[in-house]
């Protein structure tokens, strides 16, 4: 596969000729300021920039700046095409990020060779990444599992309820549902947190969680407590992985997934947008999730009637612009990796225990 260049330079001729040295090798694009050249990267996200550092408006230092500030554009790597030789200017080039310096004219034989070098290095860089992400999710699920699987019937609840979340959060992405509280990014933290939204039922006894007939008061009360013990080893696990920033929403979900968006919920009563976008967006894919699977206190609704519920329970129980994205996918909901169940009336205590 091709990689891509993208040129950034006001000087026409500089850009013209660089263009030219490495089309033969690359698919090259070609920005005359630093404005311009934010939004190529935003629409095309190439795999190496090559950035003029004096330039009017918006000089290189504050083109990379911006982005190294956006998460989606940060891992881009950058390297500084100038005139100057100036050795203090190199060392600014290095520290705000660039990962390289090369001096106008560049020979055409060490510009290429830079290049490769870099986009290679960036690719491994990514691949290495892409390996531990997957280690850490599949150490998190297995984790998060090994709570959640009381009894047969349980096993791949998270990993599910995850799911959901993704597939209904893009369509929120689509919508622009939420501006820029939602991102690509954020999303990518909510379904990697998702796991994680039931932990605190370590901490709450058996008895109550396997019991098959109707909680009482006392029961429900333990049961509730998994919100607040959840965070609270999550919070725990964050002070000691800070640089983990998708636990900062696996805090949230945690405590509150089962707050309601009418201020009925629990465990502090929230209501609204006071409840954060990442729990507001777990409680409808756990709600879906949970209506598909066999309890030990209820069989699986299915499909049908968890629409029916969920939709009902719009602007009750769930914000309604979530709803409204549910309602747009729930045929691609059904489609997920979950076996067919039987169609049964909701018990009220599956609002209760799950």
């Amino acid at each position: 596969m091709v990689k891509q260049v993208l040129v950034v330079d006001d000087n026409i001729s500089s850009l013209r000729q660089i263009g030219a040295q490495l089309r033969p090798y690359y698919e090259v694009s070609l920005a005359k300021s630093g404005k311009l050249a934010l939004q190529i990267c935003k629409q095309e996200k190439p795999d190496l920039i090559l950035l003029d550092i004096d330039m009017p408006d918006m000089d290189g230092f504050e083109t990379i700046k911006q982005l190294k500030d956006d998460p989606c554009l940060n891992p881009i790597p950058v390297i500084f095409l100038t005139g100057n030789r100036d050795t203090a200017a190199e060392l600014k080039a290095l520290d705000s990020g660039a990962m390289d310096f090369i001096t106008k004219p560049a020979n055409s034989d060490i510009l290429l060779h830079r290049l490769e070098l870099h986009i290679q290095f960036a690719a491994y860089q990514t691949s290495l990444e892409n390996i531990v992400k997957e280690l850490e999710n599949s150490i998190v699920t297995s984790f998060a599992e090994l709570v959640e699987c009381k009894d047969d019937n349980v096993g791949g609840h998270v990993m599910r309820t995850g799911k959901c979340a993704e597939i209904i959060g893009k369509e929120l992405l689509a919508r622009g549902a939420f501006g820029d509280e939602l991102t690509e990014t954020t999303l990518d933290m909510i379904v990697r947190a998702a796991p994680f939204h039931d932990v605190g039922k370590i901490g709450v006894s058996d008895i109550f969680l396997l019991k098959p007939g109707k909680l009482t008061e006392m029961e429900y009360s333990e049961v509730k407590k998994h919100t607040v013990i959840g965070a609270r080893f999550l919070e725990k696990l964050y002070g000691r992985t800070p640089e983990q920033d998708y636990l900062k929403y696996a805090i949230l979900i945690a405590k509150s997934h089962h707050e309601r968006y009418n201020g009925t919920g629990y465990p502090e009563g929230l209501a609204g947008e006071a409840i954060p976008l990442c729990a507001r967006l777990i409680s409808v894919a756990n709600m879906y999730d949970s209506c598909m699977t066999d309890r030990v206190f209820r069989k699986a609704p299915g499909h049908e009637e968890a629409c029916r519920l969920i939709i009902e329970e719009k602007g009750r129980a769930f914000d309604p612009r979530i709803v409204d994205a549910f309602e747009s996918v729930r045929d691609a909901l059904v489609k997920m990796d979950v076996k067919s169940l039987p169609v049964v009336n909701v018990p009220k205590r599956i609002l209760q225990r799950e």
